[in-house]
């Protein structure tokens, strides 16, 4: 039962890492890039969201208005610093995005301030006996709202024509646009939906450990999500976040008191390493075939 209980906790917190990790992977189907302000969009949604509540706004208003706040900055970002580069090489998004969250932590610290602000959904984190396993309330909420935001999210990019031009354009960007397919608007569009999935991982992150800035670090732990789940998959995404939830929780038990010292810091990168040296397109990515 203990076993089972540290089981299903690592798995739970998995989930969370997921969601996280769904922003990169859907700027990644877009443009074959990996985007470092992903984890700086988590800290300005939730930080956005935290201000408007302290100023007196309900949930039911200030959630709106974030939406709105990240479409806007989708729209700016798509027509500033991706229209510019359109047709570079990844290397080069890849730095743009880099730049990018330093610019938008910046902004969030003119606008907001450095303090540390307390997030409350309304959501007890009191432990709930389930069959004979102490799961927490807030875990359970997280977790659900995560399972609905990715059989969502895989339905609208594998069913609808937006998804489907999604995937032309992340395949061969000249080729899509030959065919008709607007570039800018999918890329507005797939940023609006990663500001959104940003927010949404903000506020469960921020209600667990306060929004603050060390709440963009959370980048750092999706990357052994993706590397495992895939770059381009939406469930692979949340498989590779419920791997690393629960072999990081079992590793801090039975592996921890071996070498003296948590482990769970670090050995998710140990599993990453695994994984690319055994199957670096991650459980669900599609690999990379080039002609020669």
């Amino acid at each position: 039962m203990f076993f089972l209980n540290v089981l299903v906790s690592g798995l739970l917190a998995g989930l969370m890492y997921g969601m996280v990790a769904i922003g990169f992977v859907l700027i990644y189907m877009a443009s074959g890039v990996f985007n470092f302000a992903q984890g700086t969009m988590v800290f300005f949604a939730a930080l956005t969201f935290v201000v408007l509540n302290e100023h007196g706004l309900p949930f039911w208003a200030a959630f709106p208005i974030t939406v709105l706040m990240m479409i806007v900055g989708a729209v700016l970002i798509e027509w500033l610093v991706l229209r510019p580069l359109v047709n570079r090489s990844p290397n080069t998004l890849f730095m743009a995005t880099l730049g990018l969250s330093f610019v938008i932590e910046g902004l969030a610290q003119s606008l907001f301030g450095a303090d540390v602000h307390q997030l409350d959904l309304g959501i007890d984190d009191t432990p709930l006996d389930l069959f004979g396993l102490q799961i927490s309330a807030f875990d359970i909420f997280a977790s659900t709202i995560s399972i609905v935001l990715v059989a969502v999210l895989a339905t609208l990019f594998s069913k609808t024509r937006m998804g489907i031009s999604l995937r032309a354009v992340a395949d061969d960007t000249l080729a899509a646009q030959s065919v008709g397919i607007h570039l800018p608007h999918i890329w507005r569009i797939v940023w609006s939906v990663s500001g959104f999935v940003a927010l949404v991982a903000g506020l469960l992150w921020g209600a667990r450990q306060g929004v603050q800035f060390s709440l963009s670090r959370v980048v750092l732990k999706a990357m052994p999500v993706l590397i495992i789940g895939g770059f381009s998959s939406i469930p692979g995404a949340i498989v590779g976040g419920l791997l690393v939830g629960a072999t990081e929780n079992l590793a801090d038990i039975y592996i921890g008191p071996l070498v003296h010292g948590s482990v769970s810091n670090w050995f998710a990168y140990i599993l990453a390493v695994a994984f690319l040296l055994i199957r670096p397109s991650g459980l669900f990515g599609e690999e990379q075939i080039a002609r020669v």
